[in-house]
């Protein structure tokens, strides 16, 4: 059977750790869709590592690491990674392997994609400018190429004709830049690509399942950056939720069993887009400041609010999460007050869904609050251990969501997880 672990805000949860705390417990980690465009965070031995594409049971050195189809993979991106891993005395080749269908992102995609965010105006949606969305569209667009044309002779010349397209693309936004060193590292880390083991990711994956190997999907961004379900159109690619764990791996829907939903005890968003909650006052700088939150892969500033169930619930819907795991809980420890999010005010109307398009109404956040634990919780390792207040917050969030917060995790280190 197949487990999953996804994102129930706008990405930014820390799932990394939890997929590196779960992982044991797994043969097989895969990540299904997304780009370099996501961060997941670990720490390994009290040293800080980022991945970006690497399943994050990199660091078990009996699991199998899977790239499946669904993720767009840079190339350059993946060799500096691997460098990174390498660092810490991982043997990558070993147990890493990459689906032929995954697509590729060319330097071109790049260029595409600075095009466009600049072409935007002020109604930028917040692009990272890896090239990712431009990478879906050649995909949906039948024009891509993938892994396993690499093992073919005629790569270089697919490569030019579609680097043509490109320039004409490139041409209709008045875009001019040289991508001539961009090209350069590209074809040094395909060479570095080709030595890699390229499977049939699905055949792979569902051998792994028939033989009664566990595997562990791992998602990238959030499902409130769906493409079909997020806040449209300040969202990613790719479909960020379960769903995407069928197409972005190629398994059957009744192989997945648990639906691991990964949610901070408050919000964050980077770059544009709707977010109801959001906090522009000290409280939001000091969340800010105490959780660290500036963007793995970016650096750039998190908004910060309070937890929005009507989002949460929302995700936990469209997912069919049947746990939730609780992030950053201990980043809450020295407010007075804590506040969620329990319906919207649209247009003067009392709701309890999201709306269509988010940005297209006015939404007032009603708010039930919440005494603070004001207690330091980051040592603690049983839930019984747990100030009342902080019972009573997850009690609250477990009734109102239907879904029960099973971990919560209260620290950056591995261990720090207490399990409900």
């Amino acid at each position: 059977m197949v487990d999953v672990i996804l994102g129930l805000q706008w990405g930014d949860e820390g799932k990394g750790k939890i997929v590196d705390y779960f992982a044991h417990n797994y043969d097989v980690v895969a990540r299904f869709q997304g780009g370099p465009n996501a961060g997941h965070t670990l720490y390994v031995d009290g040293k800080k590592i980022v991945l970006h594409q690497i399943p994050s049971g990199i660091f078990h050195e009996q699991k199998t690491n899977l790239i499946g189809n669904g993720v767009v993979l840079d190339a350059v991106t993946l060799k500096r990674e691997c460098d990174n891993v390498a660092a810490f005395g991982v043997n990558y080749k070993k147990n890493l392997y990459i689906s032929e269908r995954a697509h590729l992102i060319l330097p071109t995609h790049r260029a595409i994609d600075k095009a466009s965010e600049l072409s935007k105006g002020n109604e930028k949606i917040g692009s990272t400018l890896k090239g990712i969305g431009p990478a879906y569209m050649d995909k949906t667009g039948r024009n891509g190429l993938r892994v396993g044309n690499l093992l073919d002779k005629s790569f270089t010349t697919e490569y030019i004709k579609l680097r043509l397209k490109h320039q004409k693309l490139l041409d209709s936004f008045n875009f001019q830049e040289d991508i001539s060193a961009w090209e350069e590292e590209f074809f040094e880390a395909i060479d570095f690509l080709r030595d890699f083991k390229i499977v049939n990711g699905e055949y792979f994956i569902n051998e792994k399942i028939q033989q009664g190997q566990k595997v562990l999907a791992e998602g990238a961004q959030g499902s409130m950056l769906d493409v079909d379900f997020g806040t449209f159109p300040f969202v990613t690619s790719s479909n960020t939720i379960s769903a995407g764990v069928c197409t972005g791996l190629g398994i059957a829907p009744q192989k997945i069993k648990e639906v691991f939903g990964v949610s901070k005890a408050y919000c964050t968003r980077v770059g544009s887009g709707p977010f109801p909650t959001e906090l522009n006052d000290e409280t939001g700088e000091l969340i800010r400041k105490t959780g660290s939150e500036f963007g793995a892969t970016t650096g750039r500033p998190r908004r910060c609010g309070w937890i929005d169930l009507v989002a949460l619930q929302f995700a936990c819907m469209v997912n069919g999460v049947t746990q939730i795991i609780m992030t950053k809980a201990d980043i809450l420890d020295n407010l007075d007050e804590l506040k969620v999010c329990n319906a919207y005010n649209v247009n003067g109307e009392e709701k309890s869904f999201v709306p269509f398009q988010m940005n297209r109404v006015n939404i007032e956040p009603k708010y039930k609050s919440f005494e603070g634990w004001k207690t330091n919780i980051s040592q603690l390792t049983d839930f019984e251990q747990l100030p009342q207040q902080m019972k009573t917050y997850i009690d609250y969030l477990n009734k109102f969501l239907k879904v029960p917060v099973k971990y919560i995790s209260n620290g950056p280190g591995r261990d720090q997880i207490i399990v409900a």
